[in-house]
């Protein structure tokens, strides 16, 4: 008896917004990459989000290993989309401190 050896396919889709999906749930890449940076077993990953396979966190932990130039780049991008956002939902949302003033003063005041 012999083995077939096949190439596998990835389990990672680029989304329409551009961010990198593992298997066919939603969670992404970064947070698969992150909580293994961050000393989690693959078993360990897919008991905090269920809708992972086993196989596909260790398929993407290894081409994460194999890669890790590529997969780092792809993160700092990430993480400066991330601070972007970040900054322009603090220039067009009102600054609550002033309304949370007003009520706590409002609620001294009765």
């Amino acid at each position: 008896m012999s083995i077939v050896l096949e190439r596998d396919t990835l389990p990672l889709k680029s989304d329409e917004t551009g961010a990198i999906r593992v298997g066919n749930s939603r969670v992404l890449l970064e947070i698969v990459i992150r909580a293994f940076q961050d000393g989690a077993s693959a078993e360990s990953i897919v008991q905090r989000y269920s809708t992972l396979s086993l196989s596909d966190v260790y398929s993407t932990i290894g081409y994460y290993l194999r890669h890790q130039d590529t997969v780092e780049a792809y993160l700092n991008q990430r993480e400066k989309l991330a601070e972007s956002v970040h900054k322009r939902l603090l220039n067009t949302q009102p600054d609550l401190s002033s309304i949370r003033s007003r009520l706590l003063a409002k609620k001294q005041s009765e």
